[in-house]
């Protein structure tokens, strides 16, 4: 239930820490056949992560987007900007572990990378599970449905 699918991008996003990682990312779900829409940064150039996490955000929100991916130094820039936007349940994966929790438990839509504290595998890793894990619903989908603040 509630798994991504190729049907619709997956949106990526970074700023200076994050941008090789968010490169790797990016090519690595081409090559799986995901359609992936970037939102940049597009250079190692210092730029303020809220410029990338807010269109990214819009874009899972709205539709546009199946789910997305952000990338910044610790991740919690990214993963903070993310969270203002009502749609969005952004989370901050260093583990594989992690990402799946994050999509079982919590039907995360970001998954949220610390380019300064994890190696590009474990980042491409958490991607993969993050991509493939589904939502298990049923008392979590309960616990999901209390976050919202309307």
């Amino acid at each position: 239930m509630n798994t991504f699918d190729k049907s619709r991008p997956v949106a990526i996003g970074a700023d200076h820490a994050g941008y090789e990682y968010k490169t790797v990312l990016a090519n690595m779900l081409r090559e799986q056949g995901y359609e992936v829409k970037d939102f940049g940064t597009n250079s190692p150039d210092s730029v303020d992560y809220p410029d990338f996490a807010h269109p990214v955000s819009i874009a899972v929100e709205s539709g546009e987007a199946a789910w997305g991916v952000l990338v910044c130094g610790s991740a919690n820039g990214v993963a903070i900007t993310a969270n203002k936007h009502q749609g969005i349940r952004a989370a901050i994966c260093w583990l594989e572990e992690i990402a799946k929790l994050a999509r079982q438990h919590n039907n995360a839509n970001i998954v949220c990378i610390p380019a300064r504290f994890i190696p590009t595998p474990t980042a491409e890793a958490i991607v993969q599970a993050f991509a493939t894990t589904e939502f298990e619903g049923g008392r979590h989908a309960n616990r999901v449905g209390k976050i919202a603040c309307m």
